[in-house]
């Protein structure tokens, strides 16, 4: 493309839905764009709220370069000709990043976006944008400079020709396929996601028939409201072909071979070399050995094994995996090489055609090693023999797991040794339990003063977890605490749990009295809340704190305890809100699973590069799902920015309600640095949001919010399909507990709650931080959320506006009701006050009018479900316009590493919004307490006018039957505005004359 003709082109073709702005019910609609410096102008479509232009503009291109810096905005205004003004109806902005060529642009439809906080605005602009470089294309006539091109608000002389607009023949074609206001969509483009769109005439599966068809233009429909978010940061469907065939609308498309196992993948061939032993090498060195190690070579890809020390008969059983995709020789040779200081020595070599090599498919037999003899570099036989395996198969294939991968490693170092770092592996967090600690009393304490009651405390330790009771200043020697502490542990249990009586005997001076080490293999465990009995434990000399040179000797002190292991709960070792698991810990307790949920791996587009290397930027990246107690882990595949893995794992589904979620990181550990491997984004799907049955193939964007703000890393291509094994077993599931029975029983307060998710994601990182290759610390941590409970003033933002969203149908019903009360339709009043009068004359129709009406409203947005599961929305998140320094406090430390004077600004921020807050609950106290103070005598006056109403009230209740009552009370709501007054009603003037206790208020 000619980088000196490029040229930005807009096809306006239509808004629809717009707001009324002229006084009469519609709107003189008329489109200003503005891009670079340009502003173009559409002609004005009078008094039409779905206005059809299909006019195109073409804007110069001043700098290619600077493309992406740009943006694109269209105004839509109410033009009134003869008042010489025009009202805001709504705009759309498009960054330059989101510009397509011309052969890939499609009509979108955004939702228009307010100027201000205070604007009102509906709709949405149906716009084609691309790039193009025609040189038969001449550029748009731009609108005379009266204004400059950012004085959006101000109104253009209406004497502005608009004959710069050119009405395109395809413009017309595309808008024929556009939703009309009068007619829904088919049912096929209703869900679609925003980037591909699955034609609605489409009838016939067969893939032949598919290809041969023709496809209509793509639409894409970007749904208004409050949680719409840019294109680049929407999810996008995808129809790959997988193992079983074409995805096409979440229905997979069987193709005429055989189904593989591994059907939400797509098929990759492997050159998989088995390199097992090697016998009667010949010797090498002086000493008449040799350390042998064998180098598969094909191509730039090579892969090494081991040496080892003088042996001759050498053992390695290691396999190697070679991408068939990326191999460019048609000859494998497995070399036999002497590591020597200097120089390798060569050997022997073992030579395959590839056009030879055998192809399996499981479930075939593994193919048998055999012994091949050793040939010199000219192609003689020498002494010596390896076994080997040569095959081609796929990710299906057993040995893939354990092998080592040549697109997983550069071509310039592939030790078998460093491997390990790579490979795909299946972790299983370790089984968690809570420990309860009941410390009741001690007995015959010996303090380390004579004369002197000891002031004492029990400190209680597992590993790096210590509580401590309140200390006891009692003027004996068997203190009495009777306190309740928790921690927790995981199978196998390797720490003790450690009880230390301490006596202080002065201001930071603690002298141990005795100890108690308890083995947490010997604890009791419960699986419910039945009673533990106590015991009374002999407390030993203090010691050093080594449990196996312990001293047995006794003391006539004893602690009295009640120890257990509790079973019947979940430990929370991750985010409340996107737990994967909800079963108890005691496996007496689960349930049978109701489904399976299979999860592919795909590939990765566009990543932003990590690392440097080379001098180019590049990144070596790797996936972690986790749901449940199994945690995976891909291959890492080496400098490759868009990398395919394309593997499949399983899980068992327990409950319907939990989340998986999957992780892109980048691998520092492949370095001599070892820094902390890099996040680039996650992924979370709820099981409940998946039809049962259905593929999806999404890709998602990997969205990660920094202190700069939020930034897309690229995106991932995933494959996710729920199956349900028995459905009156989910069904079931809903009417049941989220959490076990013991949360409720015998719940924890928030504080403990938090303590124990902490010490659970702890434990949880250190152990799989123990596998090989581990599972970093920042990895479990940044999928646990462990930091989603800290402050922040964004998420503050964004849960507020969510709880303003949950209200907003009950305001909107409000609104509706006011206009029904100020007759603002006659009709639609007249209607109401006859419901209402029917519902008052037959109260038993009031109910199942409520849940007909529900079952309507839930029957009609079945129209509109969501065809796809929910993303992480910025928009939602309060993450697209957030202020830098909210963002900065946001990833501050705890405690804070920041200067004083700006956690002193912080601060005084923070108290402002505390002080709002403070007045909104002062606010509904006031309401509450005026509300008691109708009775209480505290303003005699309005007591005694109120009780005297009461009476009244009474009395005429008694005699006048209900709906009477009813009735008048709605009819004097509801009466017309000839009868209202200004003022505020009698009973609303007396209620805000009743005393508060505010006046109390210091």
């Amino acid at each position: 493309m000619t980088m000196s003709n490029l040229k930005l082109g807009v096809d306006v073709v239509s808004a629809h839905n717009l707001l009324p702005k002229d006084g009469h019910g519609s709107s003189s609609a008329v489109v200003e764009l503005y891009f670079d410096n340009q502003r173009y102008r559409t002609t004005i479509k009078e008094k039409d709220l779905n206005p059809v232009w299909n006019e195109s503009f073409y804007f110069n291109i001043s700098d290619p370069s600077n493309l992406h810096n740009l943006t694109l905005d269209a105004y839509i205004y109410n033009d009134v000709k003869v008042a010489h003004s025009r009202s805001f109806l709504g705009k759309v902005s498009i960054n330059g990043t989101s510009f397509v060529p011309y052969l890939d642009s499609v009509v979108l439809h955004y939702p228009l976006e307010k100027r201000g906080v205070f604007s009102r605005v509906r709709g949405e602009l149906g716009l084609k944008v691309y790039i193009t470089n025609d040189p038969s294309i001449k550029s748009s006539t731009p609108l005379p400079a009266a204004e400059d091109a950012r004085a959006h608000g101000q109104s253009v002389p209406n004497s502005v020709p608009n004959t710069f607009s050119h009405a395109k023949t395809e413009a017309r074609h595309t808008f024929h396929h556009l939703p009309n206001s009068n007619h829904p969509q088919p049912q096929q483009q209703q869900h679609i996601s925003p980037v591909v769109a699955v034609p609605h005439h489409v009838t016939k599966y067969g893939v032949d028939e598919m290809k041969a068809e023709p496809q209509p233009p793509k639409l894409v429909r970007m749904f208004s409201g409050s949680s719409a978010q840019p294109i680049d940061y929407a999810l996008k469907e995808t129809s790959p072909f997988l193992g079983g065939g074409q995805v096409v609308g979440g229905r997979v498309i069987r193709s005429d071979k055989a189904a593989s196992t591994y059907d939400l993948v797509e098929k990759m061939h492997f050159l998989f070399v088995r390199v097992v032993k090697a016998r009667d090498l010949p010797a090498m060195d002086v000493t008449g050995s040799l350390d042998p190690y064998v180098e598969a070579r094909i191509g730039n890809y090579k892969g090494v094994t081991n040496h080892i020390e003088k042996q001759q008969n050498p053992v390695w059983n290691v396999v190697f995996a070679f991408s068939k995709e990326r191999m460019q020789a048609s000859v494998l040779e497995v070399v036999v090489k002497d590591k020597d200081l200097i120089k390798d020595d060569f050997v022997g070599v073992v030579r395959f055609d590839l056009n030879e090599v055998p192809m399996r498919v499981p479930p075939d037999s593994p193919l048998a090693p055999q012994w091949y003899r050793l040939e010199e570099k000219k192609g003689e036989k020498i002494k010596g023999e390896l076994m080997l395996a040569v095959w081609i198969g796929t990710q299906a294939d057993e040995a893939f797991n354990d092998a080592w991968h040549s697109d997983a490693a550069a071509p310039i170092d592939s030790s078998a040794a460093a491997s390990t770092l790579i490979r795909s592996k299946v972790y299983q967090a370790p089984r968690l339990w809570y420990v309860r600690v009941n410390v009741v009393e001690a007995q015959d304490l010996v303090p380390t003063e004579k004369n002197r009651f000891p002031d004492v405390y029990v400190k209680v330790q597992i590993g790096n977890q210590v509580l401590k009771t309140k200390n006891v200043q009692a003027r004996t020697f068997n203190p009495l605490w009777n306190e309740d502490l928790l921690f927790v542990a995981a199978e196998p249990f390797e720490d003790h749990l450690v009880l230390t009586v301490e006596d202080r005997v002065g201001p930071g001076k603690d002298e141990i009295i005795g100890r108690v080490i308890i083995p947490l293999s010997l604890v009791e465990k419960r699986a419910d809340d039945r009673i533990i009995h106590s015991r009374w434990f002999n407390l030993e000399k203090p010691v050093a704190m080594d449990v196996d040179q312990l001293k047995k000797e006794k003391f006539s002190s004893k602690l009295h305890l009640r120890v257990c292991l509790d079973g019947g709960y979940h430990v929370l070792d991750e985010s409340t809100h996107y737990s994967s698991d909800l079963r108890p810990t005691a496996k007496q307790l689960w349930k049978p699973p109701i489904g399976v949920l299979e999860l592919g791996i795909l590939n990765a587009v566009g990543l932003h590069p990590m690392k440097t290397r080379d001098g180019k930027g590049t990144s070596d990246t790797y996936c972690v799902a986790k749901y449940g107690h199994k945690w995976v882990r891909t291959r890492t595949i080496v400098d490759n920015l868009s990398p395919k893995y394309n593997e499949q794992y399983t899980w068992e589904v327990f409950d319907p309600a939990t989340v998986i979620t999957v992780g892109v990181f980048d691998n520092s550990q492949l370095g001599a640095n070892g820094n902390k491997d890099l996040k680039i984004g996650k992924v979370r799907i709820r099981i409940s949001t998946l039809e049962t049955g259905r593929v999806y193939t999404h890709s998602y964007p990997l969205l990660v919010l920094n202190p700069t703000g939020v930034k897309k890393m690229g995106e991932l291509h995933l494959a996710i399909r729920f199956s349900c094994t028995s459905f009156v077993n989910m069904l079931y599931i809903y009417s049941r507990p989220l959490l076990p029975k013991m949360h409720y029983v015998r719940p924890f307060n928030i504080m403990q709650l938090d303590m124990l998710r902490h010490q659970a994601v702890t434990i949880v990182a250190a152990r799989l931080g123990r596998a090989e290759p581990p599972l970093r610390k920042e990895v479990v941590e940044y999928m646990s959320d462990v930091d989603s409970h800290l402050w922040s003033m964004r998420r503050s933002k964004a849960n507020f506006f969510r709880l303003m969203s949950v209200f907003s149908g009950l305001f909107a019903v409000g609104k509706w009701f006011g206009d029904i009360c100020m007759w603002k339709n006659p009709i639609t009043t007249v209607l109401v006050h006859v419901l209402f009068v029917m519902l008052v004359c037959f109260p038993e129709l009031i109910l199942p009018t409520v849940f007909l009406y529900m079952f309507l409203i839930g029957i009609w947005n079945f129209r509109y479900r969501p065809r796809y599961p929910p993303h992480m929305n910025i928009k939602i998140s309060q993450a697209e316009a957030v202020h830098p320094d909210e963002l900065d406090e946001e990833f501050d430390t705890f405690p804070t590493s920041r200067s004083p004077e700006l956690v002193r600004m912080r601060y005084d921020r923070l108290r402002s919004v505390a002080g709002r807050i403070q007045t909104v609950v002062g606010d509904i106290a006031t309401q509450g307490e005026r509300l008691q103070s109708l009775l209480s005598w505290r303003d005699p006056r309005a007591t005694a006018i109120s009780v005297t109403f009461c009476l009244v009230a009474a009395l005429a209740l008694y005699v006048t039957p209900f709906q009477v009552v009813a009735a008048l009370m709605g009819l004097y709501i509801m009466r017309h505005p000839r009868f209202r007054h200004r003022l505020p009603s009698v009973p609303v003037n007396f209620f805000r004359r009743l005393p508060a206790r505010t006046d109390s208020m210091l």
